[in-house]
């Protein structure tokens, strides 16, 4: 048996790595890793650790410096714009969770009690997992990955109240002429001290030792708040999470919170792996095994009741169909927080021994099956929307109950045509509408957030609601009439199933689309896409243009090089992308036909030589080996300009040439001085 500290750790390391390999190799969840780590040196395992004060020490801090890096990466703004999604989603999903549980625990002959807390402890989900999963697809900022994370956020912050409740769960009466004024003096006084402390003593800290510029006395600082924060709530009778929370909280609006979170999250990781095994360690393998059918049931049906509760909660929220669908499964498991709050249950007796053994195992299946089952979501769920779009009422689910409001307000088909169909309005879509607007450019954006549509609608931008996957909503967009269609969202399942629909609907419309993993490339290409950016293949351009500006290579000579980069990279990852046995004279491309020719757009600027000439004066096809195919003046469009046409200032021109020519020629429209 293992007993001093530094064995404890080498044994616990030893093994977390061997695991942690295989379950990585196996794209399962490091937090799993770590529980079955537990489960295999434990006490029930093995035998190797037997937990004891330095595994409990281990794991406490785990959980302080897990609440104070959530409370750093709480931005209270951020929070304030998802306040309906966080205060309402995220209390209607825990009552109605507890709700559920609550009526299974008391027809299975638990006591009021025990069936509450019971109830409590499963309608905690776990962030970690969650939110890694919608990390790898990429994933976080879709419709389904916010309203799980602003779920998922008052789930975090719930803790703390549930585990001042859990001792009046267990008998411990709250009294007016006793507790509660006592309970209510200590809140005052927590948040006096956190006000003053965010006032004075945090700004002066971090002042003094950022004058030093020493990064391991900036870390032990923020260690020291940290750990100060949970030694005061718990010296007048609170919980160490509750200081480390609000002490967390508070930094996040400091100009000091990004530094803070960079120097903490190796410590919380560490940590976090001693939770997580410790909560393994708790686990009896054995019972687990003789007890594996009821087990396994247990786990399917804890999984429908928590999927169930969330498709109520977000059909109440208003939010679409596929919406619900995949953040209702995507919320099914019990959350790494339920096992802070089990140890306080079997504290004070709300838990009996097989209880919280039957607890801890539902659990660690249910975090296990998470991964897989979100991966495994979208083709159910697009095929529920699929079906249900077929009815006027399904259409209704499908849209989302809130979304009637917004559809009267446009029920018309946009009377425009050439415009951009922006789907998305997140960072590239505003940065798209910005320039189209910018361009004179009708466009108009397609947004499934109601919210955001409502508060873009009273700043007067064209937005309207609705799931662009579906015809009618590009129909209602104008899809017919568009000549461009950009799809900013990172939901790749949506982006083929929309590629594939307006292609069908228009196929003359061109689509322009990110894409996260290259491999993503062919199905978008085969689909009918025209032009694919990869984020990865773009990030690598960045970079090179960066490196070679620090070598002082010229400016000119360093676009020339981007240009060609971009231009024989996506064509190089085009043919990659598409099969040896393409049928090639089913169409022409430019690219693809014409090697090293293309089309650019300059502007005729002001006191340009170009300006108040003609075609013909400036002979620009014999000169500079480029030809002016059409000019936009304003709104009007020459399509055809002949030698006669003449040039004006802001004149945005058309033309056509070999790459080099056309950068060559560009500082003469554009009035450039060497």
């Amino acid at each position: 048996m293992v007993t001093s500290l530094l064995a404890h750790v080498d044994v616990l390391l030893g093994f977390g790595i061997l695991i942690l390999t295989l379950f990585y190799r196996f794209d399962f969840p490091p937090v799993l890793g770590y529980l079955v780590t537990g489960m295999l040196i434990g006490p029930y395992g093995l035998g190797i650790l037997s937990g004891g004060e330095i595994v409990d020490l281990n794991s406490d801090l785990g959980v302080i410096f897990l609440l104070f890096t959530i409370g750093v990466d709480l931005s209270l703004g951020e929070l304030w714009k998802m306040k309906r999604n966080v205060m309402v989603g995220g209390a209607l999903h825990l009552l109605f969770t507890t709700a559920f549980i609550f009526g299974l625990c008391s027809v299975l002959g638990f006591s009021p009690a025990t069936s509450a807390f019971l109830g409590l402890l499963i309608s905690l989900s776990s962030t970690a997992i969650v939110i890694k999963v919608f990390q790898d697809r990429n994933e976080v900022n879709t419709s389904h990955g916010k309203t799980s994370l602003a779920i998922l956020i008052f789930q975090d912050l719930a803790i703390v109240p549930l585990m001042l409740i859990t001792p009046i769960l267990a008998g411990n009466s709250v009294s007016f002429d006793g507790a509660l004024p006592s309970m209510l003096f200590k809140g005052l006084l927590i948040i006096l001290v956190f006000i003053l402390s965010d006032k004075f003593l945090f700004p002066w800290i971090f002042y003094h030792v950022g004058k030093t510029g020493s990064k391991q006395l900036f870390l032990a600082s923020v260690v020291f708040i940290c750990l100060s924060a949970a030694v005061f709530t718990s010296s007048i009778g609170l919980s160490t999470a509750l200081g480390a929370l609000l002490a967390g909280v508070i930094m996040s609006g400091s100009q000091y919170s990004k530094q803070a979170m960079g120097n903490i999250l190796p410590l919380k990781d560490a940590f976090m792996c001693f939770f997580f095994v410790s909560v393994g360690m708790l686990l009896d393998i054995n019972y687990l095994l003789d007890n594996l059918p009821i087990l396994v049931l247990a786990t399917i049906a804890l999984i429908l009741v928590k999927s169930i509760a969330g498709v109520v909660v977000n059909f109440l929220l208003g939010a679409p169909l596929r919406t619900t669908i995949l953040t209702g499964l995507a919320l099914s498991q019990v959350g790494e927080f339920s096992f802070v709050l089990s140890s306080l249950g079997v504290e004070y007796s709300l838990l009996t021994e097989e209880t919280y053994q039957a607890f801890l195992a539902v659990s660690i299946l249910t975090m296990g099956a998470t991964p897989f089952l979100i991966n495994a979501s979208y083709k159910p769920a697009d095929f529920i929307v699929r079906k249900a779009s077929e009815t006027a009422f399904g259409m209704k689910l499908v849209s989302g109950f809130c979304s009637s409001s917004l559809q009267e307000e446009t029920d018309v088909e946009p009377d425009i045509k050439d415009h951009i169909i922006v789907v998305g309005f997140g960072f590239s879509g505003k940065a798209i509408s910005k320039a189209a607007k910018t361009a004179g450019i009708p466009y108009v954006i397609v947004e499934s957030d109601p919210d955001t549509v409502k508060q873009e609608k009273m700043k007067g931008e064209s937005i309207q609601y609705g799931d662009a996957v579906f015809g009618a909503v590009l129909e209602h967009a104008g899809i017919k009439n568009a000549r461009v269609l950009v799809i900013g969202i990172s939901d790749e399942a949506a982006t083929r199933r929309i590629v594939e629909k307006a292609k069908e609907l228009n196929p003359n419309v061109c689509i322009i689309t990110r894409v996260r993993d290259l491999k993503e490339m062919k199905y978008l290409n085969d689909l009918g896409a025209d032009e694919i950016i990869p984020e990865e293949y773009e990030t690598s351009v960045e970079i090179f243009f960066r490196v070679l500006r620090k070598y002082l290579v010229p400016q000119e000579d360093i676009e020339k090089l981007v240009n060609d980069l971009r231009a024989n990279g996506y064509l190089m990852m085009r043919k990659l992308s598409v099969d040896t046995g393409t049928d090639f004279n089913s169409g022409f491309s430019l690219k693809n036909g014409l090697p090293g020719v293309d089309i650019q757009v300059v502007k005729v600027g002001e006191g340009s030589s170009f300006d108040g000439k003609t075609l013909a004066d400036l002979e620009l096809r014999k000169k500079y080996g480029v030809t002016v195919l059409s000019i936009r003046r304003y709104s009007k469009m020459i399509y055809v300009p002949d030698g006669n046409s003449l040039l004006q200032a802001k004149d945005a021109c058309v033309i056509l040439g070999k790459t080099e020519d056309l950068f060559n020629i560009r500082k003469f429209f554009e009035n450039i001085h060497e």
